[in-house]
């Protein structure tokens, strides 16, 4: 697992606290004055009793008689008393001169002082320990981030798309984090099923043009059946016979509009596609835009705040089909711009390419309709006219031009 050094190091963390605070607990309990300096002080005072300028002076204590009297001090502060010192937990040692037990020796253990810098050590040793373990745990989580959360996110987001129907926008490749295996996958999965797709469509266009051929054959001899029966019926005298090629003109008037609704239903298909627009806040479409732009070409670009009518799916798509053709044909740099123009927020998409011969861009927002600088590149003709489909159905409107150098799509969305 490439994150087990971040749960080690937690681990060994906060193993390091346990064994602090463990330490130091057994340390606040040993606290205790060196015995060869008490033995050399308890020595000195002995041998030098009433000489206070002979006595050792390593350590401080307080000295009093039998009766309780301070006799000497090495300083200020200290327990003066046996009661005092039991307080204090201070070391009480019998003071003898020659043989005679003449008074008290009082050792201060300063045990206040050591406990508080014991406390200070411990602040300071957790403090230390926890700012580390707080680090790592950031580190963590920025690991986990980038090379599991942000990319599962992509992935949910490429599903997504996928099921809606985009199957244009390839998945970027990153074998880096831990979903890098299937990031290929799910990208050779959007590739096959861009290619079914094709097939089926080209299936049904062929299906379409074989109808609309036979449909438009069908014409010819219906029409020479109507014009047949049409001089029969202005020749004939006999009353039964006209009404017989009456009853021939009007079938071939039905066969006629059978056959003309079966050519137009397969030449002029139009699917009704469901756009629900309403009311939105404009930092959506930066959001929007980014989605499409997956190739990061269109530089820095700033959306006006606004409210806008259009339907957040639709929108994509039509980002989608202008990002995708410039990628496509183009294959440049790309500008945003964005105004407020009237009645709509204008978004402007430009690249440089080489654009379109002028008479062709009326034609590039009908069905099927390519430019004639597709160079054989894939496409069925319906980007365009799907994007400004979706633009009509939200009150907007969708316009291309060619610039001194490049090709600009403007999308026009409704301010509400």
């Amino acid at each position: 697992m490439k994150h087990a050094p971040f749960i080690v190091l937690l681990i060994v963390t906060f193993i390091a606290e346990a064994l602090a605070c463990f330490f130091l607990t057994t340390r606040i309990k040993d606290i205790k004055t060196d015995p060869v300096m008490v033995n050399e002080c308890m020595y000195s005072i002995s041998d030098n009793y009433g000489d206070p300028s002979k006595y050792n002076k390593q350590l401080d204590y307080v000295v009093i008689d039998n009766d309780g009297n301070l006799v000497y001090k090495t300083k200020d502060g200290l327990s003066e008393s046996v009661n005092e010192a039991i307080k204090t937990r201070g070391l009480i040692i019998d003071l003898e001169v020659d043989g005679e037990v003449v008074g008290k020796v009082i050792f201060d253990y300063s045990m206040d002082e050591q406990i508080e810098g014991f406390k200070k050590n411990i602040v300071i040793g957790f403090v230390l320990i926890g700012s580390l373990q707080a680090v790592i745990i950031i580190a963590w989580y920025v690991y986990l981030k980038k090379t599991m959360i942000t990319p599962f996110k992509k992935l949910s987001s490429f599903a997504s798309r996928v099921a809606e129907g985009n199957l244009d926008l390839p998945l970027e490749m990153d074998k880096g984090h831990v979903f890098g295996e299937f990031t290929e996958s799910f990208d050779l999965m959007r590739s096959e099923l861009k290619k079914a797709r094709i097939a089926e469509k080209k299936a049904s266009d062929d299906k379409k043009e074989m109808v609309a051929k036979l449909s438009h054959d069908i014409k010819t001899p219906v029409a020479s059946i109507k014009s047949t029966s049409e001089i029969g019926m202005a020749i004939t005298k006999e009353e039964r016979t006209k009404e017989m090629f009456g009853v021939i003109n009007d079938k071939t008037d039905q066969i006629k509009a059978l056959v003309d609704n079966l050519f137009t239903s397969s030449v002029q298909d139009i699917t009704e596609i469901e756009v629900n627009p309403g009311q939105q806040p404009s930092e959506i479409i930066t959001t929007l835009i980014k989605n499409s732009d997956y190739l990061n070409r269109a530089g820095k670009y700033e959306i006006p705040e606004c409210s806008v009518y259009f339907d957040k799916l639709r929108l994509q798509q039509v980002f989608d089909n202008i990002f995708m053709n410039s990628y496509k044909y183009a294959d440049t740099d790309m500008s945003v711009s964005a105004e407020i123009s009237g009645d709509y927020l204008v978004i402007r998409i430009s690249d440089k390419g080489s654009g379109v011969k002028e008479e062709e861009i009326p034609l590039l927002k009908e069905k099927y309709r390519r430019g004639s600088n597709t160079n054989e590149k894939d496409g069925a003709g319906l980007g365009l006219y799907l994007a400004n489909y979706f633009m009509e159905k939200m009150d907007g409107q969708l316009g291309l031009k060619n610039l001194d150098k490049g090709f600009e799509v403007a999308v026009y969305l409704r301010l509400v």
